[in-house]
């Protein structure tokens, strides 16, 4: 993987762990590396007393797997969760099932795996993507596996909903008093004009200054190569040796 892509991970990496907070209880699902690492990075440098909750790190065992990691969500433990989909719509909806008619697909796929749930049980919920595209965020759905918010009738178990969305390009973040994603701020190196480009639905950027993400501090870049790929090699081997080598 050439350094330019590494360097957008790391990009990616570092603006999640900005958006974690001290204390809080983020939960990582499967496939989610670059929130685990964003997670440990936020630990070792402004969260120190953060507690993540990565699933598949081999000393945090569950002894029930998928059963005991959903039971701690259920009992609204969870501070943050991270969900992703092959579509994503302008007011937070995730689509994890189908591409098109949901009779007669273009192409259909696992289906939630739970992320309904995980996106009302959690109190925040970030979504994140390694790709952006206008094929990725679409104006609406084709099929709605979760929701960021509830309709008319408030689900009394609902705690949260959607906070931000972090792509290689910029983060969104979730305005909630007109339910929708707008864009938050540009990552390093990207311009205005690539994440418009490359978005299928307005992000209310009209008469906006949109703010560019500060880079990586020496200390999150050390934390990041040090100790934090350190652990990480223990979750994700394959896909570290894949980014960083």
């Amino acid at each position: 993987m050439g350094s330019s892509q590494t360097e957008s991970f790391e990009k990616m990496i570092g603006a999640i762990s900005r958006l974690l907070k001290n204390g809080e209880m983020v939960v990582t699902g499967t496939l989610s590396p670059l929130p685990a690492a964003g997670c440990l990075l936020a630990k070792h440098t402004h969260a120190p007393d953060l507690e993540p909750m990565l699933y598949g790190d081999p000393e945090n065992r569950l002894s029930e797997g998928l059963h005991e990691f959903f039971g701690v969500a259920q009992k609204g433990k969870v501070d943050v969760f991270f969900l992703s989909g092959l579509q994503i719509d302008r007011q937070g909806s995730i689509n994890l099932s189908v591409i098109g008619d949901y009779d007669h697909p273009k192409l259909r796929l696992p289906g939630g795996a739970g992320s309904a749930m995980l996106y009302s049980m959690s109190r925040r919920t970030i979504l994140f993507t390694m790709t952006h595209t206008k094929k990725l965020f679409v104006p609406k759905v084709d099929f709605v596996n979760a929701a960021a918010f509830d309709g008319e009738t408030r689900t009394p178990w609902r705690r949260g909903g959607l906070s931000h969305v972090v792509t290689p390009l910029c983060v969104m973040k979730f305005d909630e008093d007109r339910k929708r994603v707008v864009l938050d701020s540009l990552l390093p190196g990207v311009t205005l004009d690539q994440v418009v480009e490359n978005t299928g639905f307005d992000l209310d950027v009209a008469g906006r200054e949109i703010p560019v993400m500060e880079p990586l501090t020496e200390e999150e870049q050390s934390a990041l190569r040090g100790p934090v790929l350190e652990k990480m090699r223990t979750i994700y081997p394959l896909v570290c040796r894949m980014i960083w080598g």
